[in-house]
């Protein structure tokens, strides 16, 4: 077997991940603050090296199950897996000691650090990890996000459908030594691993207590789950052992419930807070105090509206097409937001391998708009079936944006569109379970490639297709840049993927988000990925 060594090997992943080293420095926000003098978000309720942050409760935080930013902001912190990402977005080595990677680039050795344990003591060993990604794939847990993460690994599929026992493309080579054999060459292959459905955990302790594991889970990331009142408060506790050193930062404290975030930021009772359109316009003004405290920073996200082919009206493209054309999206972005996001473009957000500026989107066009309605099967707004948008949230309103696209869909094309809006965890079960046709929700990146959006969310044989859009050329092109190591050519592929899903309108993008803050002046060096990647550890405060 050819091996590399490990630097050159990230490099060259890194190279075809990202395309180019500016894309990572316009996305990466690292602050490091100096004193300010301001008396807001300095009023000193904290304690002695311990943040204070607002949160929500977790959907679940067992690893292998979680797809969601909300739940992952926590996972990422409490276990690790073979590798991860920096907030510098750079793929490293975690649990794993060294990597050597076959000339083929079919199988991936991974050697385990020996100073490896879990939160309770007990020593991590190959056995944790062969375990751990044969529950990701198990029948029995069901993990439909585990098949999209994993389904690259020979014999993962076979195991999640029953029809094998093991994954036969996992194998413990020695003591230290596991080895993953993929089923081609892939350049995300590797930051596909940082995800959390590769994550390792305590196989004695789940058994123990398969129900209720995740309410104290012994993880072997960097933070200790030390308190979860429900609704309450989440509590991190730094993790004195951890591997790759311990975090500067001695606890975190997320408070679950409250009034205003920036008021509780204003008044010392948190570190951070967003800013929303509220608010933004005072903190924009130089001569407030907060100001100082402002940043803003990109984000791999790209908000949509989804509309689910398999339902009327939406199986018809002209009218998904004319869906497309009647809402003004600059105007609300604008307006509504304040200019706080920008207008999606396309499906890629900015920054990202294969990012275009040009505008890929339909125009806001009314008359055009009419015109697609008249050419569907449907022709008229009185032949089409009931519509509902579906969103999160509680109340008969909706959120502004919503507001505004369901008036403009009835003044120009005049149909009327019902609201319906649930919590975030019912939210999810439905987009899984294909019950809605319509709704508002956002994709943020996973890993920094394009892979991770258009091949997950539109190939037709992925399980995180919830519009259950299929196009066969679309899926030749998704399939050839899985594979291709040339990097303009792989950018060609995608983007001419890119332009034929845009032209089918499974999706309407809206906007491409960004993190509007305010950061307590006592951290000297804040840490705002363009993703969720743990950070936790990288923050500073002054002593």
């Amino acid at each position: 077997m050819n091996t590399k060594k490990i630097i050159a090997l990230l490099l060259t992943v890194l190279t075809l991940l990202l395309g180019i080293v500016f894309a990572l420095t316009l996305l990466l926000r690292v602050t490091d603050n100096q004193p300010i003098n301001s008396s807001q978000g300095n009023q000193s309720t904290t304690e002695d090296n311990t943040l204070f942050f607002a949160g929500s409760d977790p959907v679940t935080l067992d690893p292998h199950l979680a797809g969601d930013a909300t739940s992952a902001q926590y996972i990422v912190e409490l276990f690790s897996g073979l590798v991860t990402i920096t907030p510098e977005m750079e793929i490293v080595l975690d649990l794993a000691e060294t990597l050597e990677v076959s000339q083929d680039g079919l199988q991936y050795n991974f050697k385990l650090r020996d100073d490896i344990y879990f939160h309770s003591g007990r020593k991590v060993t190959v056995e944790d990890v062969k375990w751990s990604f044969e529950r990701a794939g198990s029948r029995q847990l069901n993990s439909n996000t585990s098949l999209s993460y994993l389904k690259d690994i020979v014999g993962f599929s076979e195991k999640r459908f029953g029809i094998a026992e093991e994954i036969s493309g996992i194998k413990i080579l020695n003591k230290n030594t596991i080895q993953i054999t993929i089923d081609s060459p892939k350049a995300y292959f590797l930051a596909k691993l940082s995800y959390p459905t590769s994550f390792v955990l305590d196989k004695e302790q789940i058994a123990l207590n398969p129900r209720n594991w995740t309410r104290k889970p012994n993880g072997t990331g960097p933070y200790k789950l030390a308190d979860w009142q429900l609704s309450e408060k989440i509590i991190l506790e730094a993790n004195a052992s951890y591997h790759l050193g311990p975090p500067k930062i001695k606890n975190v404290v997320y408070a679950l419930s409250g009034g205003s975030v920036l008021t509780r930021f204003e008044n010392g009772e948190v570190d951070l807070a967003g800013i929303g359109t509220a608010d933004i316009d005072r903190i924009r003004d130089a001569s407030n105090p907060l100001n100082s405290l402002y940043y803003q920073s990109p984000y791999f996200q790209t908000s949509y509206i989804g509309l689910n082919i398999m339902t009327a009206p939406f199986d018809d493209v002209n009218v998904r097409r004319a869906f497309a054309s009647s809402i003004d999206i600059s105007k609300v972005t604008e307006l509504t937001y304040k200019k706080m996001f920008k207008q999606a473009t396309g499906i890629l957000p900015p920054g990202m391998y294969g990012y275009e500026s040009t505008k890929k989107t339909f125009n806001y066009d009314p008359e055009l708009a009419r015109e697609f309605l008249k050419k569907s099967k449907y022709g008229t707004a009185d032949n089409l079936p009931p519509i509902v948008f579906s969103d999160i949230g509680a109340g008969a309103e909706g959120s502004v944006d919503t507001q505004a696209y369901i008036e403009q869909w009835k003044l120009n094309l005049g149909v009327n569109i019902t609201l319906r809006q649930t919590d975030f965890a019912s939210f999810l079960q439905d987009l899984d379970e294909g019950k809605m046709q319509m709704y508002g929700i956002g994709w943020i990146m996973d890993y920094p490639d394009p892979e991770n959006i258009l091949d997950l969310k539109f190939h037709s044989e992925s399980t995180e297709n919830n519009e259950n859009y299929s196009n066969q050329e679309v899926d030749k092109l998704l399939e050839l840049a899985r594979s291709e190591n040339d990097i303009e050519k792989r950018k060609n592929y995608y983007q001419q993927a890119e332009k034929l899903i845009l032209d089918e309108v499974p999706w309407i993008p809206t906007y491409f988000p960004s993190s509007h803050y305010v950061v307590n002046k006592k951290i000297k060096k804040w840490v705002e990925p363009p993703m969720t990647v743990p950070r936790l550890r990288f923050i500073e405060i002054i002593e």
